[in-house]
């Protein structure tokens, strides 16, 4: 039940589907999941200030049930080098949130996990 939520302040209208498909394999790949259960939610032309500045910036947020806490910073270097890849946003002006929802209070498919 990997999400991705990626948000910017960028106008991503003609990279949005080559972007979707290389973050959903990349979230697949870093967990260990199938592709099939990864879902990657973008969302662009967001009004967003970092630093003072309305540079091009992101906001990730990775949830995953049994999220491996001692992996945060392998993630967060994979994802930082794909936000800077395919959109050309800096590392540094990259926020990641990572998340471990309990098992219960996440629903698929009519049901809890």
């Amino acid at each position: 039940m990997p999400l991705l939520s990626i948000e910017t302040n960028q106008d991503l209208s003609k990279e949005q589907d080559a972007f979707l498909q290389s973050a959903s394999l990349a979230v697949a790949k870093l967990l260990g999941k199938p592709e099939q259960y990864v879902m990657v939610r973008l969302r662009h032309n967001s009004a967003m200030r970092f630093a003072g500045s309305d540079e091009p910036t992101a906001l990730l947020e990775l949830k995953s049930l049994g999220l491996p806490e001692q992996n945060t910073a392998e993630f967060s270097q994979a994802l930082c080098e794909l936000v800077e890849k395919e959109l050309g946003i800096a590392a540094n002006r990259i926020y990641i949130e990572f998340s471990n929802p309990e098992r219960h209070m996440w629903g698929w498919n009519k049901r809890t996990f």
